[in-house]
């Protein structure tokens, strides 16, 4: 690998968690090499090391530093690299290659680390409920969406609740539950034909929001579930998510995602009297969005009323003021694929082109 490849995957010192995130998120291998000015390896952070810092603190303004891995898997050029032993023996899909000074030469990449279709337990959603929310009219959408359902609209030459469903699929889950209501039969006719999945319909009489379905589901629902809106998409390991919201034995937890946001002026700080103390250049600020995908417990559904409007935001506040716990799982903005407006749509369909480009 030569040097301005091998800049993909290296941090200094000074950069933040927030832009570490981003950087791995440009070079889509979840890993960076942190090194000295002169090139010293000093550690590593992962997408996952991010997520648990985050999950930990709930701090987005920590330094690289705070969080990296101080010990990070490192050979010798004159080791005899073999690969695929090597990241057996380390379990890890990235290791650097560093001489007898501690200076990094080179970084080993696992090319073999693609995704692959988990079916069953293999994948960990097996017999684990997902709910689609797929009832809205799109407004934000039209006139698209005055011809075709929100859900059936084609990301490139895919409808979306296809992406949908063949991303849970690739993690073992074959149990969906669709809420219609919007062009419900046209949903129901695309669907007909996945004869290998088990879906079946909530069927809304009147919108009932981002929840109020799920209570006309309630009697199926017996085991934690995913929720997802139909006009998002996911870029994640959903085992791992899953994982998370059973071993935190949250009542729900909400999948966030890292929003930045520019400022495109100078910020003036000022005090009394109008007195200007500091200007500062077209700042950043970060922060935790929530995606429209979550897992949840059973049990919050005793705080839907039946039928009635209801969202989902209106449930989170319902199970706090209860003290029920909710926790989050942050993702990075890369990760989060929104449909939601035009401009949404259209920067979905380059960012699953261009991924789809690259395997």
């Amino acid at each position: 690998m030569n040097q301005p490849q091998m800049n993909k995957f290296l941090a200094g010192e000074s950069m933040t968690m927030v832009e570490a995130m981003q950087k791995i998120d440009q070079n889509a291998k979840g890993i960076l090499f942190i090194v000295s000015q002169n090139n010293q390896l000093l550690g590593t952070v992962t997408d996952g090391d991010i997520r648990r810092a985050i999950i930990r603190t709930g701090n987005l303004k920590l330094k690289i530093l705070d969080i990296m891995n101080r010990s990070p898997k490192a050979v010798l050029p004159s080791e005899n690299l073999k690969p695929k032993e090597l990241f057996k023996e380390y379990g890890v899909h990235a290791v650097a290659v560093v001489d007898v000074s501690g200076t990094l030469v080179n970084i080993v990449f696992d090319q073999d680390n693609g995704e692959e279709i988990l079916t069953g337990s293999q994948g960990g959603l097996d017999g684990v409920p997902v709910v689609i929310m797929a009832g809205g009219q799109g407004t934000r959408l039209y006139p698209f969406t005055k011809i075709l359902p929100k859900p059936l609209i084609p990301i490139g030459d895919v409808p979306m609740i296809d992406r949908i469903i063949d991303k849970f699929y690739r993690y073992g889950a074959s149990q969906f539950f669709v809420s219609v209501n919007y062009k419900k039969n046209m949903i129901k006719s695309y669907l007909a034909e996945k004869a290998h999945l088990a879906i079946q319909y909530i069927e809304e009489e009147k919108p009932l929001g981002t929840a109020g379905s799920l209570r006309i589901a309630m009697d199926d629902l017996k085991k934690a579930f995913f929720v997802t809106n139909c006009d998002i998409l996911i870029q994640e390991d959903y085992s791992k998510i899953y994982q998370y919201h059973v071993k935190e034995k949250n009542l729900l937890t909400v999948i966030s995602a890292l929003k930045n946001i520019e400022i495109p002026y100078g910020v003036i700080q000022a005090k009394e009297n109008g007195n200007v103390f500091a200007l500062e250049e077209k700042p950043k600020l970060s922060y935790l969005i929530n995606t429209g995908m979550y897992v949840l417990d059973p049990e919050c559904l005793q705080w839907i009323p039946k039928d009635k409007f209801f969202h989902m935001t209106q449930l989170i506040n319902m199970i706090l003021q209860n003290q029920g716990k909710i926790g989050m799982y942050p993702i990075s903005g890369h990760s989060f694929l929104d449909m939601g407006e035009w401009e949404q749509l259209q920067r979905m369909e380059q960012k699953l082109k261009q991924s789809t480009d690259e395997k």
